[in-house]
Parts: structure tokens; C-alpha cells; sequence
């Protein structure tokens, strides 16, 4: 399968309605890093997008044009987010990024290696360096549909379940783009 490599039909999945058990219940998305939220420092990582949903318990002001949306129901985890946020698009995209917003470190630089790496396959994600596939990658569209659960199958589903049968490649990760920040700790751990 042969991806165009430009920005056409390049579309972006924000994640940010996770529960953030392990911080008390905080909106990551607000969280600030070096003067900005978390946020619009991920919405810099898909500068290269033709459009970007962000999946979120409400809508916020953001610098750039964005379509805000949830899942139904709530808190239905990544997969739920991503189906919600593809069926949330304005036109239909031939590949899909998908990113949680609490992996600061991501950028446009990272979509593009992943992109071009994604040629030929299903897909590609970035992992960590103890080799674990992080929430940030690549989709085709149409790999991504013919995976796709019936409506309200995809609530609670992992991720790694979805894209199982699908031909994905594995990216390392550059410096500190796999930090996500699940703990106080790790916000940080992040250098400014």
C-alpha cells in the first residue's frame, strides 16, 4: 500500500478524555510545560494535517482550527476515542494519526518519520526504548476500516486488540518523544 507522503489526506486523532487516574483525576490537556498546555504543544505535532479532532470532555480555545468531539460513552478508551474522532472528520482521510495528549515530546518531525516509514504497510508506531507500542502513530484509512468494530464494540476495546491483524511497523522513538506523562513524576522528568 503506497502512502502519500504529502500533507493531502493527512488527518490527526488527539486524544485527551483519559481518566488521569494516577494524577488525581487532573486534565492533562491543561497541563502547562514550559508556559503552554499540553495541549497546544501536541497540536504543534500535527502542523502537517489537513485537520486535526481533538477527543476531549469539552471544548477549549486553541490558536488553531480544530473540531472538538467525545466519545459516546464516555471514558471509553483509545480506540473508542480514535473511532469517535475519525467519524468526526470533516472529509474522509486516506491515512490517520492518532496521538495521547500527554506525550509532549511528539512532533510534526515525528509524524513525518512515521509516515514515510508507514509505506507500504498498514501503519506505524512509535515505540519505547524497552520496545512497548506507545499511543502515537500512523494509520491507512482504509486498514483502519476494515478492522473497525460494530457501533459500540470499540468502548473498553485495547488498542493492541484492534490492530492486531494489521501489517504495522514499529518506529523507535528519538530522545523524549515516548515520554508520556502518566504521574506527577514524569511532568518532571521532562526537560523544559
Amino acid at each position: 500500500m503506497d502512502f502519500d507522503l504529502e500533507a493531502t489526506g493527512f488527518s490527526g486523532v488527539l486524544l485527551t478524555a483519559g481518566t488521569a487516574a494516577r494524577m488525581d483525576g487532573i486534565d492533562k490537556a491543561s497541563l502547562e510545560l514550559g508556559g503552554r498546555t499540553l495541549l497546544e504543544i501536541c497540536l504543534d505535532a500535527f502542523r502537517d494535517a489537513d485537520e486535526v479532532v481533538v477527543v476531549a470532555a469539552a471544548a477549549v480555545a486553541t490558536t488553531r482550527p480544530v473540531t472538538f468531539t467525545r466519545e459516546e460513552p464516555p471514558l471509553g478508551g483509545p480506540v473508542a476515542g480514535l473511532l469517535a474522532g475519525v467519524d468526526a472528520l470533516v472529509r474522509p482521510a486516506r491515512m490517520i494519526a492518532i496521538l495521547a495528549v500527554d506525550m509532549p515530546r511528539v512532533s510534526a518531525a515525528t509524524f513525518a518519520r512515521l509516515r514515510e516509514q508507514a509505506e507500504g504497510h498498514d501503519g506505524a508506531f512509535l515505540i519505547d526504548k524497552d520496545g512497548r507500542r506507545q499511543l502515537c502513530g500512523v494509520l491507512d484509512a482504509a486498514a483502519l476500516e476494515r478492522v473497525r468494530p460494530d457501533v459500540g464494540d470499540g468502548h473498553g476495546l485495547a488498542l493492541r486488540r484492534l490492530l492486531g491483524e494489521l501489517d504495522l511497523v514499529v518506529v523507535p522513538a528519538q530522545g523524549q518523544e515516548a515520554h508520556d506523562i502518566d504521574t506527577w513524576r514524569d511532568l518532571r522528568q521532562l526537560d523544559c
